[in-house]
């Protein structure tokens, strides 16, 4: 088995992974939501301070799995330097003490192979990743093979709706209440703009279009809670739209036969929803994604990853 850790932001997880069959034997995530939603985001300080307290706790209910470990995985980048230090010590502290090698995971690979938690990897496919740090178009051959071909200038998918939320004084973290909140909204009541319509490059940028949303926020004064509403729905159909017209343009250079969505922010159902009915557009033949449990950051991808890595390497 190999057992993993995460710790690139505000969730402190630990994983047990069988290696020859992918088996999920125990996985464990503690989140710190409660304790960032007073700042309206995360604290890299208080978040490390709370890896600290957790991650321990976790350790110990896996102590009976050590003789049976045969790597220790840990994220290594990207994420907060602060936290991540917290996962890659303990990491080392566990290489060293019960003589296992370590394997150092990557987020973004990790929420790559979230789709394939407990199950064998689909590859080649097109990812797009979309999370509160990153927005990309992928496109994956295996682990060690990921071309990146597009991604944001700016604010990323799952940060801008993280921002909007804090703008209308919603709690954190956003993307979860901005959905709820468009679900009885008019999507058409405000015309925001679509970031980078205009342009023939296969890029991303949500920068102008939360500050448009800010704009009107201004322009309104007090808000109304059908207000709210009305500026999630409007903010989440641009902020979607966006996506599925640089996927547009990209699928005319090069459409996929099987296609995923990944991340944290890819368990916005109006999301999913719009990028299904544009696959059926294109003849897409498979859509994968990761069950909305593993969405969010957690130590059962990066498991799932440092089985590759650790079958792939003859040297561990």
């Amino acid at each position: 088995m190999i057992l993993s850790i995460e710790s690139s932001c505000d969730d402190s997880s630990i994983a047990i992974t069988k290696i020859d069959n992918f088996e999920l034997v125990y996985h464990k995530k503690i989140s710190q939501e409660l304790e960032h939603s007073v700042y309206g985001g995360v604290v890299p300080e208080l978040a490390a301070r709370l890896h600290i307290e957790a991650l321990p706790k976790i350790l110990e209910e896996v102590k009976s799995y050590f003789k049976s470990l045969k790597a220790i995985a840990v994220t290594n980048e990207p994420g907060l330097s602060v936290t991540l230090m917290e996962g890659v010590t303990m990491a080392k502290a566990l290489s060293i003490s019960l003589g296992l090698p370590l394997i150092l995971v990557n987020h973004l690979k990790g929420h790559i192979y979230s789709l394939f938690i407990e199950k064998k990897a689909i590859l080649p496919c097109t990812v797009l990743l979309v999370s509160g740090g990153h927005t990309q178009i992928l496109e994956v051959q295996d682990h060690n093979n990921i071309e990146l071909i597009a991604q944001t200038s700016d604010d990323s998918f799952g940060e801008s709706f993280d921002k909007v939320a804090k703008m209308l004084q919603l709690q954190y973290p956003g993307g979860p209440i901005v959905q709820e909140y468009s679900l009885k909204g008019d999507a058409n009541r405000f015309d925001f703009p679509i970031p980078l319509r205009q342009s023939p490059k296969i890029e991303f940028s949500y920068s102008g279009l939360k500050n448009a949303v800010r704009m009107k926020i201004l322009e309104l004064g007090e808000l109304s809670l059908q207000d709210k509403y009305d500026i999630c729905a409007s903010f989440q159909k641009a902020a979607v739209e966006h996506i599925i017209m640089k996927l547009k343009k990209y699928f005319k250079k090069s459409a996929p036969s099987t296609f995923a969505i990944v991340g944290g922010a890819s368990a916005n159902l109006y999301l999913r929803k719009q990028i299904d009915i544009l696959l059926q557009s294109v003849k897409c033949n498979q859509l994968l994604l990761a069950d909305l449990k593993y969405c969010s950051d957690n130590a059962a991808m990066i498991g799932r990853v440092a089985i590759e890595i650790y079958k792939e390497d003859k040297n561990i």
